[in-house]
């Protein structure tokens, strides 16, 4: 058994695709790491580097890779560079001749992603392992970035059987690269992950591809949160172990603790004499312990920099200019998206700098206006899965300040009358879907997310009016994921105060009012259209084998995808027709209504159907992370106990348009 890697690196490129110094840095470092017989274990002839190659010697040293690969060798194949999608959607591997002609790929200069695959399909070798640190749009030169865009199918180019393939940004992001750091944003976690042995997350001495992936993509959501590192495994390829870590190394030991106490870069009182303490039982100097704190909390850093630097820029914008210029507002979107800033990161700063009524509209990365209007992407799917229809939506909204920063966004919903339940004809569907009946539901607003965990932070610290909240109870930390671990209970006292606090009636939403907001006038099984994708929705992608039973990851005709075994940060996906995000998986949703078998004596008008005091289990709506595609449908109803707390159970809020 042998561990073989090919390492290419391009920095170098002809006019039309811009100059990536940090590639050729990119694979140097991996070398170093792969090849240490303490790290990675790789021999150092089995490695072979191509910095800047030409097309016929890349392509030969790829073929190379598979060809000579033996059944139990692991074959690692990692890129640094640019990568470019053609109309049809194929994926092609720059190299350092790659060129275009009005601005199509010349494919004789790039080497094919589907000679890859057939490449990988021929190979012996069953644990196969890709690391692409590129774009499939946002990272090319400006001006490419539209033309380049498109979803790339991973698994249709590169899937197989024992493979895992990791990637460094989803297909309309960019591949950042960061100011102070000689290596591209993700290769330089991975190489951390190795190198501090800070990648081994369970401990046991070795680092999975899993585990290393899922410690980079942490890092860099820490430092660039618009980014979005994604794993694709096939079969048992995440189980494959790539390098090893200092099982027992008091460093390594210490290192997690840091982790573990670090608050957004800071640490509390108790923690830092824990710490301290620890410094002494692990022997360390304090020169080593300061260097370790300093990795740790490096990215938090990079984060807090980054948004200092977008709030000077566009104070001085504001300042400079009397009204906002079209161009000028694109250039902020474009240093937004070259920050790895997302609209939520920036919003405080917005509110704060042009948060009083001006004569010009505010900067796009909000895409607010005067009118308090906001503008987002409709994604509509055909029956396989496939994107039939773009357009551009716009819905009314108004912010709530939850205080330090933290704004809830409140969405307007119309009224109007729509037909609850799913039809006999919709596959997968359950009984207690029926009978279809129409409701009349009156305009109210709701939350344009589901609540996230700084919004729970912030009104738990408001004055108790029943019961006690904790602070911060969700298995799956971030400030902008949902909040979840919260029982019906917590998120009824959540409503309370906030109520009290801006002397508006918030509330949970009625069952009725939750499927009229989801379905925002479609009748099909998702607001998409006839099926799902793991592309728009966060939910387990993949088949799930339970007691000798499949059942499907995909739903309808619609392909497999991925499963993320966690929650995803609010906003990720495209919203629906009415300006709402993750209604569809993520996280299962509490409303008020009391569980009921079937919708026989339901009420029409959209209000609550309570009708037995004694019922202690209320209505879940639309599914989440851990469910699979039929559970996500926007018909499908589930339940639980009102003190049951679960971490794929959240909430969203709504209030009467009146009351605003």
């Amino acid at each position: 058994m042998a561990k073989v890697a090919l390492l290419i690196g391009v920095s170098e490129y002809e006019p039309g695709l811009s100059p990536l110094p940090n590639a050729v840095n990119d694979v140097e470092a991996m070398q170093r790491v792969l090849v240490n017989p303490e790290m990675g274990g790789f021999a150092e002839a089995d490695v072979k580097v191509l910095k800047n190659p030409q097309r016929q010697e890349m392509e030969n040293a790829i073929y190379e890779l598979y060809a000579n690969c033996q059944k139990d060798d692991l074959v690692l194949f990692y890129f640094s560079g640019h990568g470019v999608t053609v109309e049809s959607g194929d994926f092609y591997f720059s190299t350092s001749i790659t060129r275009k002609n009005q601005g199509k790929l010349i494919p004789t200069s790039a080497v094919a992603a589907t000679n890859v695959h057939s490449w990988m399909n021929q190979s012996k070798s069953k644990r196969l392992v890709v690391i692409l640190d590129c774009c499939f749009s946002g990272a090319f030169a400006k001006g490419l970035t539209v033309k380049d865009g498109g979803t790339v199918d991973l698994q249709q180019h590169l899937g197989g059987e024992g493979r895992a393939i990791l990637t460094a940004s989803t297909s309309t992001q960019y591949a950042f690269e960061s100011d102070g750091l000689e290596l591209s944003v993700y290769t330089h976690y991975l190489v951390e992950g190795i190198e501090k042995g800070a990648a081994d997350i369970d401990g046991d001495g070795l680092i999975a591809v899993d585990e290393l992936h899922r410690y980079a993509k942490s890092k860099v959501q820490e430092a660039s949160p618009a980014m979005t590192p994604e794993f694709y495994p096939f079969k048992d390829g995440y189980r494959i172990f790539l390098a090893k870590s200092p099982k027992d190394d008091p460093s390594l030991k210490y290192r997690k603790e840091v982790e573990r106490l670090n608050r957004a870069g800071r640490f509390t009182i108790p923690a830092r004499r824990l710490l301290n303490s620890l410094r002494l039982t692990f022997n360390l100097t304090p020169d080593v312990a300061d260097a370790i704190e300093a990795e740790v909390q490096q990215p938090y850093r990079e984060y807090q920099r980054k948004l200092e630097e977008y709030e000077a820029t566009l104070a001085e914008t504001i300042e400079s200019e009397s009204s906002l210029s079209e161009t000028t507002l694109k250039d902020l979107r474009d240093y937004q998206q070259h920050l790895g800033l997302r609209d939520e990161d920036v919003a405080s700063i917005e509110a704060r700098i042009i948060g009083q009524p001006k004569p010009t509209p505010l900067p796009e990365p909000i895409k607010q206006n005067q009118a308090n209007q906001f503008e987002f992407d409709i994604v509509t799917v055909n029956v396989q899965g496939q994107p039939i229809n773009r357009s551009r939506g716009r819905a009314e909204f108004f912010t709530e300040s939850l205080g330090d920063g933290v704004v809830l966004e409140m969405v307007a919903i119309p009224g109007g009358q729509f037909l609850m339940g799913s039809p006999e004809s919709e596959p997968e569907r359950y009984a207690s879907e029926s009978p279809q009946h129409s409701v009349t539901i009156q305009p109210f607003f709701m939350g344009k997310f589901p609540v996230t965990q700084s919004q729970w932070k912030a009104v738990a610290a408001l004055p108790k009016v029943s019961i006690d909240l904790n602070p911060d109870p969700s298995n799956f930390k971030g400030a902008n994921r949902p909040v979840e671990q919260v029982s019906w209970d917590d998120a009824i006292e959540f409503c309370a105060r906030l109520s009290k606090k801006t002397e508006k009636t918030y509330r949970l939403p009625s069952e009725a009012e939750w499927e009229y907001a989801c379905r925002a006038g479609r009748t099909t099984p998702f607001y998409f259209g006839e099926t799902i994708t793991t592309d728009l929705a966060n939910y387990q992608g993949t088949d799930w084998d339970y007691q000798g039973k499949v059942y499907p990851g995909n739903y309808a005709q619609g392909p497999k995808g991925e499963y993320r075994e966690q929650t995803t940060d609010v906003g990720k996906f495209p919203a629906n027709p009415f300006g709402l995000f993750d209604m569809h998986g993520n996280i299962w949703e509490w409303c008020l209504d009391e569980w009921h078998g079937n919708y026989n004596g339901a009420p029409k008008d959209g209000s609550t159907w309570l009708v037995d005091n004694d019922n202690q289990n209320r209505l879940l709506r639309g599914g989440s992370w851990d469910d699979l595609p039929r559970d996500c449908r926007s018909a499908n109803r589930g339940y639980n106990a009102r003190d049951i707390v679960n971490d794929s159970v959240g909430f969203r809020v709504v209030v009467f348009r009146g009351r605003t």
